[in-house]
């Protein structure tokens, strides 16, 4: 008696041919390689709102720091001496110290979250790693550490009309007007101050070392908390 059941061909047997294998994996390329760099952009714009983020709660910080200590700015020159390193323990760019393992230091008691001193874009990476930006907040191996630049506190000696160490923050304008600096810049006020930034290194400085040239934490630009508080992205065409 002849089976009931439908004859399966040879085909439907042996699965995918190589040629429809062959197909699936070129399309399945081709679609890794439209959205992969989307999803890395993502990726990017949400690390970068996480470091905005960052930037803000320093601001926060550094305001109710402001409220206790008679509208000074810190004044902590030791600390640049001191912490780990030593004060700027490189001799190519940039020409001063603006890391900020002080700051952990001074605002540490009105911060809550351990982990706005680094943006997340700089976890492993050159930029992250070299000399000129991490720096920790003491000498033990768990110290906490700082990624960003306070560019505006420097030398650990005399105080520039450039640096802010101990300044209200009309004194801050006001010396950086007469400073006449145009890389410090002339503010109209304290939304013209930059506070802090994410590092960087413009690639038309040639003391700017080989493996950093050109480099920076987000993306063609950088993140900047300023001294009224608000936090702005700034596009620099001399990073990629």
């Amino acid at each position: 008696m002849r089976s009931a059941l439908p004859h399966r061909s040879s085909r439907a047997r042996a699965g995918f041919t190589l040629i429809e294998l062959l197909v699936v994996i070129a399309i399945i390329s081709i679609l890794a390689a439209i959205l992969f760099p989307v999803f890395a952009q993502a990726r990017e714009k949400a690390r970068q709102a996480s470091c905005t983020s960052n930037l803000r709660q320093i601001g926060s910080a550094l305001y109710l720091y402001l409220q206790d200590y008679d509208e000074r700015l810190p004044d902590r020159r030791d600390l640049k001496s001191s912490l780990p390193g030593g004060y700027m323990p490189w001799s190519n760019w940039p020409t001063s110290d603006p890391r900020g393992g002080w700051v952990i230091v001074v605002l540490e008691p009105y911060v809550k979250n351990g982990g706005i001193w680094s943006c997340p874009s700089t976890a492993g990476t050159a930029v992250g790693d070299s000399v000129q930006v991490l720096q920790r907040s003491g000498p033990q191996p768990g110290a906490p550490v700082s990624r960003y630049w306070f560019w505006r506190f420097d030398r650990p000696g005399a105080i520039p009309l450039d640096n802010l160490w101990g300044k209200t923050e009309q004194q801050a304008v006001d010396d950086l007007r007469a400073a006449n600096n145009p890389q410090a810049g002339i503010p109209d006020g304290p939304a013209d101050v930059e506070m802090a930034v994410d590092p960087y290194f413009p690639k038309t400085i040639p003391a700017v070392p080989a493996q950093l040239k050109g480099r920076a934490v987000h993306f063609g630009g950088r993140n900047r908390l300023f001294l009224d508080g608000h936090v702005k992205y700034f596009r620099d065409v001399r990073t990629d």
